[in-house]
């Protein structure tokens, strides 16, 4: 961890954080918890997808190791993940999925570029309004969290993705997951 806040661990992870302002937090794990477990168009596993995706693309090693860990608990390769971050045109992901993961690389890299044309190609692969809509908001969600992670100098990222036992994995699959994750670190959510 970069000791960037004293009052924070060498091993803080970012339950500390919320512990340590859980005011200001509660709001943002209600609406992280909506994006992330609401009713969507995008299955939980399409969300925590993007979720690594966008935090790989930040280069934010403890959401990207944390959210390839939740994909997992949903069936998605790790490896998969990984072969996103090299290429995302030979990565062997759903070819209906690629505009949407090419949609929220565009807005996490160069958001003032993004064109109807990118909106279209989503739209082509039979991509809803609200199923956009949902990708924009995860990807908005982590391109925060991730400067909150690395802002606060979280770094500590855990597990393996790969060694993880079934019932953490089945903890993550639950529609509950971040309204408990942030009751556990002190939010009123």
């Amino acid at each position: 961890m970069k000791k960037l806040f004293a009052s924070l661990s060498k091993d803080a992870t970012l339950g500390s954080v919320f512990s340590l302002f859980p005011g200001k937090l509660a709001p943002w794990c209600e609406y992280e918890s909506l994006v992330m477990r609401g009713k969507s168009d995008l299955s939980f596993a399409e969300r925590e997808l993007i979720a690594a995706y966008v935090s790989g693309l930040n280069a934010c090693s403890y959401c990207h190791g944390a959210h390839t860990m939740f994909a997992r608990a949903y069936g998605i390769d790790p490896e998969l993940i990984e072969s996103l971050m090299e290429d995302l045109n030979s990565a062997p992901v759903d070819q209906r999925f690629k505009p949407i993961l090419a949609y929220v690389a565009k807005l996490t890299l160069s958001p003032s570029r993004m064109t109807e044309e990118d909106a279209n190609a989503v739209y082509k692969a039979g991509w809803s309004e609200d199923a956009l809509f949902d990708a924009i908001q995860v990807c908005g969600v982590f391109n925060l969290v991730n400067r909150l992670v690395e802002g606060t100098g979280i770094s500590r990222v855990g597990n393996d993705p790969n060694d993880v036992d079934e019932q953490t994995l089945a903890k993550f699959r639950s529609e509950t997951f971040y309204t408990d994750f942030g009751r556990a670190n002190g939010l009123d959510v």
